[in-house]
């Protein structure tokens, strides 16, 4: 490509609109630029290197036998409820209505219309196994969208679904594909790690994430100084190492607590430590309210949360909701005595003489015991921190940020069920198909990538996906000589199907060189005045320096690095 003829620029200064390095980056770039919040064009140069993301994916999908196909994104709303996931996407969805007043969704994830398709061609159990996959848009009401194209409300991802008749056959395939990410990730220049995660709205047996680990991103992935133990946050078991507490019990007691609500206010007046106290935080889980109580030192895990009610969403309960449960303003919670339905954190029962709020405005109990109160259940709710203990070896648990950009779920006979989907077995009998879902997103990869390579200067693309893997600057587009000579070059390059950038714009040499490394390409050969003497400047954009080889010796460096 020839940028003199092409639509191409680039911008100096960082976007004041972008809240992560690889945001800005790709902005700054011109790959990506923002429509609206969580909403992004794909320009030319980035579009070249999803295309190279994208022939990947298809490369390692296809060796491992699987389908392509391409599924609606507009979807009768019907079929969601049919399976039971219309109230677990909730608000997520992006719902319309038709010219006839018929419920359309934009498709968030595909798992029921995979399985429809899937009953076109699966009566016996002679009709098994196979795997279909698609390369789509999807589109999801994101509460804050951020950090660019890691959280979006309209995204393309690579979904896969592999159907069976039998768990076993379900474990086949989804090594397979587990091997499959491997490739494609380690293809990508990603490092990663392999945690087990939530299921999700999802459902199933088993949820595997791939994490690339970088500065930021939303999940937390928690692992261990000691053993190879890896986990998403949100699952992440709290081990409680902590002795009962052997002290008396006390006779409870209203003290009045005037100006303090917060952990922090109520500890001071108190002189007492976050630890002393009980936490009670009520919420609004799919239109009830519900309390929480949980160690004053920790923090609610949400995801457990609603794993162990079977809910769809929760959020914090609003004041006018606050002040009806408990009769007090907010900051004056506690289990004793409330009329709403309260779960425990087991950490609690090892606890004595604990305070908590008394229900009444600047008031507080103190001398609090589990026997003073009924909770519905008590269970593992609080989320882990660093310096944890790890749950397989009992070393400290470590702390890493990650992007998702891959994951592998055992589904198993969810969908089938709900979906009929259906198969004769060698005894002739019905029975449901086993389904795994396997989820790549393509702008996340991208964006992870850029989070682990680039430098003060601009991105650094792994050779398999750069837009372009060497690009030919001519110093002097006005200078004969160079340009005759890059243009052999070029065209030397055509020749042999090798897809090259030629930076003939009449711009300083010090802009070209500039933008060539803020978008990233791996290899620049530079034609400037030492092509009087047969010479060209060679510059790898992951080194410091340059140097100078002839133009034979350019010609055998692009041999490699496009047959590689």
């Amino acid at each position: 490509m020839k940028l003199s003829e092409s639509f191409f620029y680039t911008l100096r200064e960082n976007s004041k609109d972008e809240d992560s390095a690889s945001g800005n980056l790709l902005v700054r770039a011109g790959m990506i630029k923002k429509s609206s919040n969580g909403m992004y064009m794909i320009m030319p140069m980035g579009k070249k290197v999803l295309a190279k993301i994208e022939n990947i994916i298809r490369e390692e999908m296809d060796a491992k036998g699987a389908q392509e196909l391409l599924m609606p994104a507009l979807i009768p709303e019907d079929i969601y409820v049919q399976s039971g996931r219309r109230s677990a996407f909730g608000s997520n969805m992006f719902t319309l209505l038709d010219r006839y007043s018929k419920k359309y969704v934009l498709g968030p994830t595909h798992e029921e219309l995979f399985a429809v398709a899937a009953s076109m061609d699966g009566k016996s159990y002679k009709d098994y196994p196979y795997n279909l996959y698609q390369i789509q848009t999807k589109f999801r009401d994101e509460t804050r969208p951020r950090y660019g194209l890691i959280r979006t409300r309209e995204f393309i991802m690579k979904d896969a679904y592999t159907f069976d008749i039998d768990q076993d056959g379900l474990d086949v395939q989804y090594e397979k594909m587990y091997d499959a990410y491997c490739k494609i990730f380690d293809r990508f220049g990603l490092t990663y790690k392999i945690v087990r995660a939530d299921t999700g709205a999802m459902g199933g047996l088993l949820s595997e994430e791939y994490q690339a680990i970088t500065n930021v991103g939303e999940d937390i992935v928690v692992g261990c100084e000691n053993c190879d133990f890896s986990s998403n946050l949100e699952i992440t078991e709290v081990i409680d190492q902590s002795e009962a507490s052997t002290e008396e019990k006390k006779e409870i007691e209203c003290v009045e607590t005037p100006n303090a609500k917060t952990i922090e206010e109520v500890a001071a007046f108190f002189e007492k430590q976050p630890e002393d106290f009980v936490k009670t935080l009520l919420y609004n889980v799919d239109g009830k309210i519900v309390a929480f109580c949980i160690p004053g030192d920790r923090e609610l895990n949400e995801t457990k949360a609603l794993k162990a009610l079977n809910a769809g969403e929760m959020e914090l309960a609003d004041f006018a909701d606050v002040e009806k449960a408990t009769g007090a303003k907010v900051g004056f919670a506690g289990p004793v005595g409330l009329n709403v339905p309260v779960y425990m954190d087991r950490h609690i029962e090892k606890m004595r003489n604990f305070i908590v709020g008394a229900n009444k405005t600047d008031h507080h109990f103190v001398n609090v015991n589990v026997d003073d109160f009924k909770p519905v259940a008590v269970i593992d709710l609080c989320q882990v921190k660093e310096g944890d203990v790890c749950p397989c070896c009992g070393a400290k648990l470590t702390f890493d940020h990650g992007i998702e950009v891959g994951n592998l779920f055992k589904l198993g006979t969810k969908y089938a069920t709900t979906m009929n989907l259906l198969y004769t077995d060698a005894n002739n009998e019905q029975k449901p198909v086993w389904m795994g879902s396997y989820g790549i997103g393509l702008a996340r990869c991208m964006a992870a990538v850029v989070e682990q390579h680039h430098d003060e200067h601009g991105i650094i693309w792994p050779l398999e996906i750069a837009p372009f893997r060497a690009c030919i600057v001519v110093v002097q587009s006005k200078d004969e000589e160079q340009m005759r000579c890059a243009n052999e070059l070029y065209d030397y390059c055509l020749n042999n199907h090798y897809d090259v950038l030629l930076d003939d714009r009449k711009e300083r040499a010090g802009v070209k060189f500039k933008d060539m490394e803020l978008i990233g390409i791996p290899y620049r050969i530079t034609v400037g005045r030492g092509i009087k003497d047969g010479l060209v400047e060679w510059t790898d954009r992951s080194k410091e320096g340059k140097e100078e080889i002839t133009l034979e010796e350019a010609r055998s460096r692009i041999d490699k690095i496009f047959c590689r």
